[in-house]
């Protein structure tokens, strides 16, 4: 049987068992998604760089066959939060058909994030740039393992230093960005200058404030600026559940406006970091 073939009906089988399993997301969050975890090294600069990847099993058997191109989302991490505390987020995209990438931006022996008032970003201009070598390091690896994806319109997400790194990675990369979506980012100006959509999840927390002139004062045609009760440490997996739901669902809704790819609607959410298996 010709390969194509084979794969077709590999995947109606797939989707047959989704049926047989009763057809909601209790049994495609199972298996579905498949999570690893990549290191690569980067000889140039002589740094480890770690990735988080997630991938939708059945979304990653048609890339291979050459039926699908798979979207890609760049996730980047809060400080002191590790990369693989984003499975909300990663399974959330991961379920739309993205392959998503969390990069590990930071090392044990990297000197810890300082703040500098009345310089650049609070001085953490080469926090930027560095992730933003991590960042191109990690596609240009990944082009190499999966190459059956779209990399030159990226959506990129990240939460607090993370969301910074995401809004400055686009600003020097516009030709590659096509999404920016922020948790609480606090430094670096939310400004699309109309190459990209932006989503942007605020926290109510006394204890971080976004710097002057990083957050309009209120959404436009092409930035989302959503409010929230929350804790700026809570928009990660530690997180508590009802605070992640609504996240999801607003992305949900984002990406319904700026993409054709539809979500799964499928029950529980995507929230629990062990849902979708090891």
């Amino acid at each position: 049987m010709h390969a194509r073939s084979r794969t077709r009906w590999m995947l109606i089988a797939v989707a047959a068992v989704i049926v047989a399993l009763g057809g909601g997301y209790l049994a495609l969050s199972k298996w579905a998604i498949r999570h690893e975890t990549i290191e690569f090294y980067d000889a140039a600069r002589q740094r480890t760089v770690s990735i988080d990847l997630a991938v939708r099993r059945d979304y990653e058997m048609r890339a291979n066959a050459g039926y699908y191109k798979l979207p890609v989302a760049i996730v980047s991490h809060g400080n002191t939060v590790r990369n693989t505390e984003y499975s909300f987020l990663s399974n959330a995209f991961a379920a739309r058909g993205y392959l998503v990438a969390c990069i590990q931006h930071d090392l044990p022996n990297d000197a810890p994030l300082m703040t500098r008032e009345g310089s650049l970003y609070v001085g953490r201009l080469a926090v930027y740039e560095r992730a933003e070598q991590n960042i191109l390091f990690a596609i240009e690896q990944l082009e190499k393992v999966q190459p059956n994806a779209d990399y030159d319109h990226l959506t990129m997400v990240g939460h607090s230093n993370g969301g910074d790194i995401s809004v400055y990675f686009a600003h020097e990369h516009p030709d590659l960005v096509t999404r920016i979506v922020t948790l609480d980012n606090l430094r670096v100006p939310l400004v699309s200058a109309g190459f990209a959509k932006v989503l942007s999840f605020r926290s109510k927390d006394e204890h971080f404030k976004a710097d002057p002139g990083v957050v309009p004062a209120k959404s436009s045609d092409d930035m989302d600026i959503v409010r929230t009760d929350a804790l700026h440490t809570d928009m990660s997996d530690r997180g508590p559940d009802p605070l992640k739901e609504k996240i999801q669902a607003e992305l949900d809704r984002f990406l319904d406006a700026t993409s054709k790819l539809s979500p799964v609607r499928t029950k529980p959410s995507l929230t629990d970091p062990h849902a979708m298996g090891p």
